[in-house]
């Protein structure tokens, strides 16, 4: 008898339809949504920095206090499911965009590779580049935009 291949769970189950535990492994713990943006009001474009927020551990990409994101920091983003048409502003790396738009996680994600070196390895993380934003004053925040290059950040060019 041959035994019936099971998809994994990302290719046959809608993002609106995951359980929490199967939306939170999608999360590819990069941590870029972290990172400060800014948005031009009046394209409504918006600009990543450098700056994480202060409660992400650079070193892990983790979130120090992740189950009271919300009170500990009331202007943190939590990415749900009824958001998906929202995502266009997650970096083009980041998994639950990539699933949303391709149907597909990225090669290097760690559900697919078993851990998340192949994301260290490609640079696809904020760990050697983030700032604290406490560290800096929000009038130069704007010093701070960073534009993406396949996961790594490059000065972004404001002139």
């Amino acid at each position: 008898m041959i035994a019936k291949r099971t998809e994994p769970f990302w290719k046959t189950t809608p993002l609106e339809q995951m359980s929490p535990v199967e939306w939170e492994s999608i999360c590819d713990g990069c941590g870029k949504c972290c990172l400060q943006k800014l948005q031009d009001d009046e394209t409504e474009e918006v600009f990543y920095t450098n700056l994480s927020c202060h409660q992400l551990n650079p070193a892990t990409c983790q979130c120090k206090v992740y189950k009271t994101r919300q009170t500990e920091v009331p202007s943190c983003i939590t990415l749900t499911a009824d958001q998906i048409d929202e995502f266009h502003w997650l970096p083009d790396t980041c998994s639950y965009r990539v699933l949303h738009e391709t149907k597909n996680l990225p090669n290097w994600h760690p559900l697919i590779v078993g851990n998340n070196q192949e994301m260290l390895n490609q640079g696809l993380t904020v760990r050697h580049y983030a700032v604290n934003e406490n560290t800096v004053d929000e009038e130069d925040w704007d010093i701070h935009i960073i534009k993406w290059v396949h996961g790594m950040p490059e000065p972004y060019d404001v002139t």
